[in-house]
């Protein structure tokens, strides 16, 4: 039954990459036909495709009453995306070169909300009151970034010219695929958040690390796919935007919409810790790569692969002791 859980983790990893990546290929083409702009394409938009794995983990985490499940596979999905995702995205794809230099900020805000979920935890808990401060911070992120980036977004008439170039595009088709996508990406998270129940249980681990590991490298995947494709096609606004992006909304929406459903207890918070200081090293190294040649070259990918690698040695570390 373990090899046959793992083994259900690692398809329905494969289904999420399928999934998501029909929703953000049919999200583009909604936001072309749209005219919604690179800032909804980008951090909005994608941001949320993206994340929908770790939204569907959330939610039916917390229903089944495990919600310690999701905050694990946030923080992990964070630590993967900016170490080892962004590693294996360069080594592959090549080096990621950003033309744009403005993204100082969005930086902060991206560090401010993957530390936030544990700077709530010093009482011990996170509470729905906990989850709504987490929401409310996603929102003041998109406002922010919304005044930041207000030129390629027409605010006139902008709902009423919405619809009618929804209507004058025939962008059906668009949507029967996207729920298509939804259910697909629903279900294969459920899939593994039972798997992951299970494989925490036979190990005898808690199921903060299960989702830290094995369930966030695999709702990762769509980061992973969507990051190779951006910097094949020399698009690293796509990937920084979507890389920030999800970032923000796995520490802040994601964990805020769990603790509304089911409040997070967990045993020990030092056991969040490491996870924590890891998320905050790969995010400073990424900038100092960054900030310093303007690229991230593949040497440099794999130095964040090893960061990555050390994060686990750590965790499994802690465990034994």
């Amino acid at each position: 039954m373990l090899i046959l859980s793992i083994l259900t983790i690692v398809f329905f990893s494969l289904v999420l990459i399928r999934a998501t990546d029909l929703l953000t290929d049919h999200l583009k083409e909604l936001a072309w036909k749209t005219r919604l702009g690179e800032f909804f394409l980008t951090s909005f938009l994608i941001g949320i495709a993206t994340s929908l794995p770790e939204i569907s983990v959330g939610i039916t985490s917390a229903l089944d009453g495990i919600p310690a499940i999701s905050l694990g596979n946030v923080i992990g999905s964070n630590v993967a995306n900016l170490s080892i995702i962004t590693g294996i995205a360069t080594l592959i794809g090549g080096a990621l070169v950003v033309r744009d230099q403005t993204y100082t900020s969005d930086f902060l805000y991206a560090l401010f909300a993957g530390v936030a979920p544990i700077l709530l935890l010093v009482d011990g808990e996170l509470t729905r009151v906990d989850g709504l401060i987490l929401i409310a911070l996603y929102g003041y992120y998109n406002v922010a970034l919304l005044r930041k980036h207000n030129k390629s977004i027409d605010e006139e008439g902008f709902l009423k010219s919405l619809l009618y170039r929804m209507k004058r595009n025939h962008v059906g088709r668009n949507f029967k695929y996207l729920f298509l996508a939804l259910v697909l990406i629903i279900f294969s998270a459920d899939m593994m958040v039972k798997s992951g129940q299970y494989i925490a249980q036979f190990l005898g681990v808690p199921v903060f690390l299960v989702g830290l590991f094995l369930i966030a490298v695999g709702t990762s995947l769509p980061e992973l796919a969507f990051g190779f494709r951006a910097i094949k096609r020399d698009e690293p606004e796509l990937f920084m935007g979507n890389l920030l992006g999800s970032t923000v909304v796995n520490a802040t929406f994601i964990v805020g919409l769990t603790v509304l459903i089911h409040p997070i207890i967990p045993v020990a918070v030092s056991e969040y810790l490491i996870a924590t200081i890891m998320f905050v090293a790969s995010l400073l190294f990424f900038i100092v790569f960054f900030r310093t040649k303007k690229r991230i070259v593949p040497w440099e990918g794999a130095f964040l692969i090893i960061l990555y690698t050390l994060f686990v040695l750590l965790e499994v570390y802690q465990q034994r002791v």
